[in-house]
């Protein structure tokens, strides 16, 4: 019964066994077969989860429900369009090293892990799992000064965060005597006062947890690595990882501690502020895309964090409708960046993107429509996305961090309308190259499908959404 609950994450890993095997014995010159193969073992995985079993496993260390299903699902996703955006990238700039999807391909496995851990101790081992694979991969270009410095300060960062949600880790076993989220739960939804040290636990796992999404204020690593990493692992830092710690959060937050929401709410109403605050005004200063990219995803965790503030089932359900269209604006919008080359060579800067509309219409276009998204212009998916958590919160009576959040989103405008003013109505000094690779092209055109589509039939995210928002409420 364990096995079959566990069954996606079971051929992940036999599928990484054996294409480790392959790149083992076949060398680099296997790279794009590995690439090819780790993408369609994804897409195995992915249809293995969503008809696979519903239930706890492994003495309580595992779980998997609809709300699991979802998140893996949107992770899974994420990780095959991110080994599909690294082919061509690879393949330029003379990285063909068969440990490169395969490293992506454990790192996603520790995320599977992360959104099914039941007990503190399979969560940490798969968050470990998870950012062991990404300090490698932030690293991954060796010769080059800035990507070692990336996943020098990225591995530093990390070990702290991973202390401090150890420690909290610690405090919260030490008090309840339990490590199981159910026998947490038990403890202290029976105590008549919540004891300091389950308070102090509860903050630093929160904060641990608000390192793994980059939240202000423990965002300190994410511009320079996003900056330094190469592009396809800066999108794939974007979406992926990013998702499954959102996920990891409002298990933790409405699972062992779901009965302390006076606790955990007032801090997660500080973190959320200071991401959108931050993104905001961080972003307005930066030339560099990648990271202007990198503030811009702190303030969108910022945003989605408002739902999880929120501490209801609609505000959970805002937030997976909220990383869903994230995941498509996000990955659109990398696919635009790594197509950004003049002679051959990746370029990054800002004023490269001048007068784009005219050498790539079609990808001035789309970028133009995943800017407007994020910056929240309605009717697109990014308005409708903000507005589902703003409700939340409005219903959770917490207007003030509702109306920070609309201002907030007003002063991004800026920042994203800017890269749309470059591309219609500047003139390009030196054009780009003009074609870009057709995996580029196919992962523009799926994400800009996404995004308009979802104005005028929203039900296939929002209805999965809400149905796996009540299977975390027990609904």
């Amino acid at each position: 019964m364990a096995w079959t609950i566990a069954l996606p994450e079971v051929v992940l890993a036999a599928g990484v066994m054996v294409l480790l095997m392959l790149g083992v014995f076949r060398g680099n010159q296997s790279t794009g077969l590995v690439s090819t193969l780790a993408s369609l073992l994804l897409v195995v995985v992915l249809v293995v989860s969503a008809t696979g079993e519903s239930g706890i496993a492994f003495d309580g260390l595992f779980v998997e429900n609809g709300f699991t299903s979802f998140a893996k699902a949107l992770i899974l996703v994420a990780s095959a369009i991110a080994i599909v955006m690294a082919t061509d990238y690879c393949r330029r700039e003379d990285m063909q090293r068969f440990e490169y999807p395969i490293l992506m391909l454990i790192a996603t496995l520790g995320m599977m892990m992360m959104v099914s851990a039941n007990d503190f101790i399979s969560l940490y081992l798969g968050i470990e799992l998870q950012s062991l694979s990404l300090y490698v991969l932030a690293a991954f270009r060796r010769d080059s000064l800035r990507s070692t410095e990336a996943g020098l300060k990225y591995f530093v960062l990390g070990a702290l965060s991973s202390g401090m949600l150890l420690y909290g880790c610690s405090l919260i076993y030490g008090f309840s005597g339990h490590t199981d989220f159910a026998g947490v739960a038990q403890v202290l939804t029976g105590a008549e006062t919540v004891p300091v040290g389950v308070a102090a636990g509860i903050v630093f796992v929160a904060a641990g947890l608000a390192f793994k999404i980059s939240a202000a204020p423990f965002h300190m690593w994410t511009p320079d690595v996003y900056e330094g990493a190469p592009t396809p692992i800066t999108a794939f830092f974007a979406v992926a990882p990013k998702i499954a710690a959102m996920m990891l959060f409002v298990r933790v937050l409405h699972g062992p501690f779901g009965g302390l929401i006076d606790v955990w709410q007032q801090v997660l109403v500080f973190v959320s502020l200071a991401s959108m605050i931050l993104g905001a005004f961080a972003a307005v200063a930066q030339t560099n895309i990648k990271r202007l990219m990198a503030y811009s995803s702190i303030g969108h965790v910022g945003y989605a964090l408002v739902g999880v503030a929120a501490g209801s089932e609609v505000g959970v359900s805002g937030v997976l409708i909220y990383f869903t269209l994230y995941l498509f604006m996000n990955v659109g919008t990398f696919a635009c960046i790594l197509s950004m080359r003049r002679g051959g060579r990746m370029v990054e800067s800002l004023e490269d993107l001048a007068g784009l509309s005219k050498t790539h219409p079609l990808m001035a276009a789309a970028l133009a429509a995943f800017m407007f998204s994020m910056a929240g212009v309605p009717p697109l998916a990014g308005f409708w996305g903000k507005l589902y958590v703003f409700q939340a919160a409005v219903g959770a009576e917490l207007y003030v961090l509702a109306v920070i959040g609309v201002l907030s989103s007003v002063v991004s405008c800026f920042y994203y309308l800017r890269i749309v003013k470059l591309m219609y109505f500047d003139e390009a000094i030196e054009p780009l190259d003009p074609k870009i690779g057709k995996e580029m092209a196919a992962v523009l055109l799926v994400s800009a499908v996404v995004v308009l589509v979802f104005i005028v039939i929203p039900g296939p995210i929002t209805g999965p959404a809400t149905a796996a928002a009540a299977a975390l409420f027990g609904g």
